[in-house]
């Protein structure tokens, strides 16, 4: 517990940071605007991350590719997004958050997202629980599709065609078989909601470790179901990625199937 706490501030530390260079009015003009601010920012997070919490696991090296995919070598890693969700920060969107996510040997054994506008903490470590404020958080329990409110969203920019076509076959599909879907950015914001239980599904095409490590423990320690769009079980080396409802996953994976 003393681990996740020193977690928790240091997000927190980097959070506040990034809060005060916030403005309601901020207006990149172009992608080289857009590419400086969101860099000036990471920067800044990063350094108070660092200094944080690298005393808190010694031995931990550092994801160095905010973009980075794929498996990390053995071995315990931070995997952290210093802004998770610059794009919104950058204009003037408050759906954003700073992440951090200890990864031992690519499974995530602890995590804490800060969302320095709201002020809301979530936790999780492995066999300990996801919390929200101290608060023990369930995930959703329904079992009708055409009842769920489901997600996705892109994993970076430029993506390619391929799979902007799987991403809007499958929205297209989840139209008609659910209730309402939501495309939105970043990943974390809508995993906060599958772990929490005010959103049933969450899928995405391609995947970004720093986007999915803290969201992923939150929403399995949730009593969620994280899978790959197949439904076998998500690791680092997947090629795409699901959270659900337990009771949802099933139809999840047969929808999603169809409209690859």
């Amino acid at each position: 517990m003393h681990q996740l706490n020193q977690v928790v501030a240091a997000v927190q530390a980097a959070g506040d940071a990034i809060k005060s260079r916030f403005t309601i009015t901020s207006r990149p003009q172009d992608r080289q605007d857009i590419v400086g601010l969101i860099q000036a920012n990471d920067d800044i997070s990063m350094r108070i991350l660092r200094a944080q919490l690298s005393p808190v696991f010694p031995a931990a090296r550092w994801d160095e590719d905010e973009s980075g995919s794929g498996a990390l070598p053995g071995g315990e890693w931070w995997v952290v997004d210093p802004v998770e969700g610059a794009i919104n920060h950058i204009h003037g969107l408050g759906e954003w958050s700073v992440t951090a996510t200890l990864v031992r040997d690519n499974a995530p054994v602890l995590t804490a997202v800060y969302l320095p506008m709201t002020g809301d903490v979530y936790t999780a470590s492995a066999g300990g629980g996801a919390h929200l404020n101290g608060r023990r958080l369930q995930a959703s329990q329904k079992t009708e599709l055409r009842a769920a409110m489901v997600g996705t969203g892109q994993a970076t920019p430029d993506e390619g065609a391929a799979t902007y076509q799987r991403i809007g076959s499958a929205v297209s599909a989840m139209l008609q078989a659910a209730l309402v879907v939501r495309v939105s950015v970043p990943a974390t914001l809508q995993l906060i909601h599958v772990a929490s239980g005010s959103q049933d599904v969450f899928w995405q095409h391609s995947q970004v470790r720093s986007g999915l490590m803290a969201g992923a423990l939150l929403v399995a320690e949730a009593g969620g179901s994280i899978t790959d769009l197949h439904g076998a079980p998500w690791h680092t080396s997947s090629s795409a990625f699901l959270a659900s409802a337990p009771g949802l996953t099933a139809a999840a994976v047969a929808v999603l199937g169809e409209a690859q």
